[in-house]
């Protein structure tokens, strides 16, 4: 009989949840959830994995063994109540063998990060930051953005010269305002100085956090997932129904809930692996597959102006 630990998320907050056995049932885990979600016992629904999928606890007196669960996993509470959990409290009912046990719920913040998705129009990068700028989708914020970084390279012709861009600086500030044309680090670094704040882009391809304007010491911080292509921004739903995408960068909490976000995709293969995924030259219409046989083909025809599959 092993002890489990589970990290639980609801809209009431996040909890860990200690000394429950591979052999606790599945009904005291419900009873559990029930009291700290304020959902009533036939309506707790739990997620776990990545992407989070319902479980089946039709079955109260299966044990958590026998439901694969295991230690350090996640749970993720359906609910609907708002009652927000203390900051520290013991939950007790009674075992099998009518002795009470004790376990402890530590909580955390309120509060869960989650992804927004974005439509896939090669202008991702933009939606996704328009997003924690404002709290909802513009799939017109990319027109601006893209004049934005055009003046910002046509400025500053020494920094940001054939070598950096790949292309001649003109001919940049000319792709770049194409709605066909994909945004990335340069255009985050750029967009990061331009409203003052840091981007946080979580890579789900190698689990790591890059920082743009982590050397500028801004109060805020902002977080995009990208996934090897695409962009999304997170956000974190809160438990009265709303919803926060902007952190202060002292806030090292949500920051490290990012970072587990991250290797939670990376361990389920959530991105895409760039030398299998499809592109269409929008000037040939040619499909490409992986980035190499678009970078020939680009080198091979000039066309440069690429679109996702």
């Amino acid at each position: 009989m092993s002890a489990l630990v589970f990290k639980i998320k609801s809209k009431n907050g996040q909890q860990v949840l200690k000394d429950l056995t591979s052999e606790s049932t599945v009904g005291e885990l419900k009873m559990f959830l029930s009291s700290i979600s304020d959902i009533s016992i036939e309506r707790v629904n739990i997620l776990c994995g990545y992407p989070p999928k319902a479980l089946d606890t039709s079955d109260n007196s299966k044990t958590l063994s026998e439901l694969g669960l295991k230690t350090g996993e996640t749970l993720i509470v359906e609910e609907k109540a708002v009652t927000k959990i203390n900051a520290t409290q013991t939950e007790t009912r009674p075992s099998q063998n009518g002795v009470e046990s004790h376990e402890t719920i530590e909580s955390c913040r309120p509060g869960i990060l989650m992804k927004k998705v974005v439509p896939s129009d090669n202008s991702c990068l933009f939606t996704s930051i328009g997003f924690v700028l404002n709290g909802s989708i513009d799939t017109s914020v990319h027109t601006l953005m893209r004049q934005i970084i055009a003046m910002e390279v046509a400025s500053d012709r020494d920094t940001y010269n054939e070598a950096m861009l790949g292309k001649p600086n003109a001919e940049y500030c000319d792709w770049i305002q194409q709605p066909s044309s994909w945004g990335g680090a340069i255009e985050v670094a750029i967009l990061s100085r331009f409203y003052g704040l840091e981007m946080a882009v979580v890579d789900t391809l190698n689990a790591i956090i890059n920082r743009f304007g982590e050397d500028k010491n801004y109060g805020q911080r902002v977080f995009l997932l990208f996934d090897g292509v695409h962009y999304d921004p997170l956000y974190l739903e809160q438990s009265d129904g709303g919803l926060q995408t902007i952190f202060p960068a002292e806030d090292m909490e949500v920051y490290r809930e990012a970072e587990q976000l991250a290797h939670e995709a990376k361990s389920s293969r959530q991105f895409t692996d760039l030398n299998k995924f499809t592109l269409k030259c929008m000037i040939c219409d040619k499909f490409l597959t992986g980035q190499a046989e678009a970078q020939k083909h680009a080198k091979e025809t000039m066309h440069t102006n690429f679109g996702e599959v």
